[in-house]
């Protein structure tokens, strides 16, 4: 059944339902167009881990000209945690996505990931070319994530692995006492203005939204958020050279959280591929929304999908 929204003018037109994904997994699925009424192409959404649909201001927007579809990852945002506890890698995220695609009756579209969805959507592309029309990502890259984290700390890779898994071994530990601190958090434009002079974030475009979002973000308990990224930290580099659908690359100058060196050279591995970097951060979604919406357009342009595509 549809579940209800956040109680704001820009997230009105969000609906959720549940749908049963391969494995017997509830999973949560959302579209920005419960009505029909988009005139636009259909784009899958594989979103951060453990995201929502606020992270995307520019995709709230009854006039965006594009239906978004997507889900909440296994145990965050009204997902169900799977009973086998060990079921949440990339490869049951991609089980997610195609079960999202078949509700939905989407044969083939394009897919837009952001941050560990960059990797969900590769390897979805991999395992089921034909369901796939082309990819856009968006801060991330196509397997072996944690490798790429702390880059403008210029570490190497190895080290940079070693440190970002370690801190989410350190999170499945103690999550148990940092959860009940986390999850009462005052999250205001406050915070969010505060965040955002950190480095990890930007100045936003629309703090209130932004604000939104991390409140659903940090009800997820922390032990549970370090156990499914340690599950992804599993997914290996996805080999390229399968991949043969138009590919766009929108990469942060400072992202902490998916090197924009190592976007640019997974873009170079790619017979047609684009790869444009901007000045911000991992969110730069919330801080540039209409530049990186208006990317998205002209990438779904030259890839020729129409509304009827979906």
């Amino acid at each position: 059944m549809p579940t209800s929204t956040p109680d704001t003018a820009r997230t009105a037109s969000v609906t959720f339902h549940d749908i049963l994904s391969d494995d017997g997994t509830h999973v949560r699925v959302w579209t920005n167009d419960p009505d029909g009424v988009i005139d636009g192409p259909t784009v899958v959404l594989c979103n951060g881990l453990g995201t929502n649909a606020y992270m995307w201001p520019a995709l709230l927007d009854p006039d965006c000209g594009v239906r978004v579809i997507s889900w909440n990852h296994r145990g965050t945002g009204g997902s169900e945690r799977p009973r086998d506890k060990s079921h949440v890698e990339i490869e049951h995220f991609v089980e997610d996505g195609l079960s999202v695609m078949d509700h939905f009756g989407v044969d083939r579209a394009v897919l837009m990931g952001w941050s560990m969805g960059v990797n969900t959507m590769f390897e979805l592309a991999a395992r089921n070319p034909e369901r796939v029309a082309g990819l856009f990502a968006v801060c991330g890259v196509p397997g072996d994530t944690f490798r790429t984290m702390l880059a403008p700390f210029r570490l190497p890779h190895p080290v940079a692995r070693a440190i970002t898994i370690g801190a989410c071994h350190v999170g499945k530990l103690t999550g148990w006492a940092i959860t009940p601190i986390t999850s009462r958090l005052p999250i205001g434009p406050r915070t969010i203005a505060f965040i955002s002079h950190t480095g990890f974030m930007f100045p936003v475009a629309d703090p209130e939204l932004a604000a939104v979002g991390i409140k659903e973000f940090i009800k997820t308990p922390v032990q549970w958020y370090a156990h499914i990224a340690l599950g992804t930290s599993k997914h290996a580099r996805v080999s390229l050279s399968g991949i043969h659908v138009p590919s766009r690359f929108v990469a942060a100058t400072y992202d902490i959280l998916a090197g924009a060196r190592d976007m640019w050279t997974a873009a170079e591995r790619l017979s047609d591929a684009e790869y444009i970097e901007l000045r911000g951060s991992h969110f730069i979604q919330l801080e540039q929304p209409e530049r990186v919406h208006q990317l998205l357009l002209e990438f779904l342009d030259k890839v020729g999908v129409t509304a009827t595509d979906g």
